[in-house]
């Protein structure tokens, strides 16, 4: 097993050196106008992944065989640990995440490199930064993070992963965030090519688009699973904290998603190129933010991975060098970059300008409360924390108003568009949508007289989403069978976007009826004792005890009836991990 934590050390020193000579060839290649130097890009992109993809097969292996050789594994691992758990452990630590983060990059980069309609000089230049962005955490892992380290003697087992980390949705969680932390690194070492060649055109919005779009679904997916899992295992029904490490996957995903609306401007009408030139950079970084904030131990989280202050401070001169040095090109080229494509305020284009205000204020909001707290530490010398008062009060009301106007766009031209028009073909929408919260606040009665108003606003989401594509399809003005194959014939785009802005409803929808119907009651149960909950009787049938394969557990099993007749079973369980006395 030696041997082989030997490859993957090596590989992972090999894949560094390979990433310097990726970011330096082919820029000298372009500098030369010499076609030949910068198709050497491609192939030494290949060979990143594939050392890379050694090293980290490497480390999954000794993960899987709890190869405890290996200070990584023995801190993180355990022979009784289910085996899912064994393999997922392997990001389940700082070393072992920066790894699988410095292999979605590398995958990312040799995906680019595939792609043989951009023009040469473009390729070269996007996979040469992208390259310096590889050798940054490369030369990090190395020097601050070897997940490699041996130990000597060899214990005879280890002390088991985080309790915490051993769940399906944290084991999935991690790598969907990556992917969309890492995507973002795609756009940006676009724009920073864009900057570099000073061509910015429809062309180049096709080509980064869809690294965009791959990136913010796979952040989306992360989150969402990251507020599943604190659903169910964290917080009793909570899904969501404002913790600071929780916002820090926010704050990308919210720039993100502007910088996928402005990219979209950019394609159909060439029009706020330097903007969308300016999202970009500062997606990723805000996705570099969030691994500093995680990494460095400035700010106390229950998701943070290490707090060394060595790893802090080299995370932050990464930062630092990509976010100043984005932002100075992107201050000495954006005044060559002319500005095309008029249009009116009232306009596809104005549409998306106000969604990009609102998402750009919601996200500064957001990074002041974040880090709000350090700055008045590191200045009065005094702690104080900003929580979800804070947040529901500043950035939730915002959130409101940008979801009235979401349904508007789509229907709206490019370049100009009549007002009333557009409102005419909505009214039956607005009606929809104030009939159901309506009836919702009659017999339901949520708690607080705001929320028949934001339901009404949610369902409006939703109604107006769905109700684009039935209108492009000429719904209620032609027959079913045309209509059917409309939507049949509909892009795909177009689904797209439907789909993400009615689950964007949805989500208001199900934050207003948790937060406003939601009861919390504190009761000392008995076996056979018995709890009204509205038309429901919940009765507590006992306690077992369990054992499960690293653990010992007492086991709660409550049955809940409804008119003497039982519905189902809730089980809860209390679990006492013995490794870690946890």
């Amino acid at each position: 097993m030696s041997f082989l934590n030997e490859i993957g050390h090596a590989a992972l020193a090999c894949a560094f050196a390979v990433a310097i000579v990726t970011g330096i060839l082919p820029l000298i290649g372009y500098r030369l106008r010499n076609a030949q130097i910068m198709r050497v890009a491609a192939p030494l992109s290949y060979f990143q992944l594939f050392l890379v993809a050694i090293s980290f097969t490497a480390l999954l292996t000794a993960f899987a065989r709890s190869d405890f050789s290996l200070s990584l594994v023995y801190l993180n691992s355990h022979s009784d640990k289910p085996f899912l758990y064994k393999l997922t452990g392997t990001w389940g630590n700082h070393e072992g995440s920066m790894l699988l983060w410095a292999l979605i990059l590398v995958l990312f980069g040799a995906l680019v490199a595939r792609n043989k309609s951009m023009p040469a000089d473009t390729r070269a230049v996007v996979l040469a930064v992208q390259s310096w962005i590889s050798a940054a955490f490369l030369s990090f892992i190395i020097i601050t993070s070897n997940p490699f380290r041996r130990l000597l003697p060899v214990p005879l087992d280890g002390q088991d992963l985080n309790p915490v980390l051993q769940d399906v949705g944290l084991a999935i969680h991690p790598p969907l965030l990556y992917i969309g932390y890492v995507g973002f690194s795609v756009t940006f070492s676009f724009a920073i090519a864009a900057l570099i060649l000073g061509r910015i055109d429809r062309a180049w919005a096709k080509w980064v688009r869809p690294w965009a779009l791959i990136a913010w679904m796979f952040l989306t997916l992360g989150i969402s699973m990251g507020s599943y899992w604190a659903y169910y295992e964290l917080g009793w029904g909570g899904f969501w904290f404002w913790d600071p490490v929780e916002n820090a996957s926010l704050l990308p995903w919210i720039i993100g998603t502007a910088f996928l609306h402005s990219a979209i401007v950019v394609e159909k009408r060439a029009a706020l190129r330097v903007w969308t030139v300016l999202l970009a950079i500062l997606t990723f970084s805000l996705s570099l933010l969030g691994t500093f904030l995680v990494r460095s131990g400035v700010l106390t989280s229950v998701h943070s991975f290490a707090t060394d202050p060595t790893r802090g401070m080299y995370i932050l001169a990464i930062l630092m060098t990509f976010i100043g040095g984005g932002l100075a090109l992107f201050a000495w080229r954006a005044e060559h970059l002319t500005t095309k494509g008029m249009f009116e305020p009232i306009s596809r284009e104005g549409a998306i300008v106000l969604n990009n205000i609102f998402l750009t204020v919601i996200a500064g909001t957001v990074l002041i409360g974040t880090l709000y707290p350090l700055a008045y530490e590191v200045i009065a010398n005094d702690k104080i924390t900003v929580g979800a008062p804070f947040f529901n009060l500043t950035a939730m009301p915002l959130f409101v108003l940008l979801a009235v106007f979401v349904p508007l766009g789509p229907f709206l031209p490019w370049k100009h568009a009549d007002a009333r028009a557009i409102f005419q073909r909505l009214k039956f929408v607005v009606l929809a949508a104030g009939a159901l919260a309506f009836l919702i606040w009659l017999f339901v009665h949520p708690a607080g007289n705001l929320a028949p108003i934001a339901l009404a606003i949610g369902f409006w989401l939703v109604l107006g989403s769905l109700w684009e594509p039935l209108w492009r399809a000429k719904a209620f003005r032609t027959s079913a069978g045309e209509t059917l194959r409309r939507l049949r014939n509909l892009p795909l785009r177009l689904w797209g976007g439907t789909t993400a802005h009615a689950g964007l409803g949805i989500t208001m929808i199900g934050v207003v009826l948790a937060t406003s119907l939601e009861t919390e009651q504190i009761e000392t149960f008995a076996p056979g004792d018995a709890l009204s909950v509205g038309n429901y009787e919940v009765v507590f049938e006992g306690l077992a005890n369990a054992k499960g394969p690293n653990f010992v557990s007492t086991v709660a099993e409550l049955k809940y009836k409804k008119n003497d007749r039982t519905i189902g079973s809730i089980i809860t369980e209390r679990r006492f991990y013995e490794t870690r006395q946890m």
